[in-house]
């Protein structure tokens, strides 16, 4: 079973791409000490299985998954997002 993440935060990249929006996302580990992943890192350990990732909202815990654009790029939106844009993630915010 793969450990499980909260992101809480994300650093924005100046692409206008829905697949290359985000380049950094950031949680807290249980003992309160802060993280930050690459975007290409998060992908790459969701596809290996060796994480998974959610976000909350209204107080429900909203997975986060990997999407494939149409020119084959892999990215990060959540299971509830609609189309391809990863709205739930670029509403996060911006990490410090």
């Amino acid at each position: 079973m793969s450990a499980r993440y909260h992101f809480h935060s994300i650093q924005r990249s100046d692409r206008l791409n829905h697949d290359r929006r985000i380049r950094i996302l950031g949680g807290t580990n249980r003992d309160g000490s802060r993280w930050k992943i690459s975007h290409e890192t998060a992908v790459a350990g969701i596809v290996e299985g060796r994480w998974s990732f959610f976000i909350t909202q209204d107080e429900r815990e909203i997975d986060v998954v990997v999407a494939v654009s149409r020119y084959g790029n892999k990215y990060l939106k959540t299971a509830e997002d609609a189309g391809a844009h990863p709205d739930r993630l670029l509403a996060l915010p911006e990490c410090r």
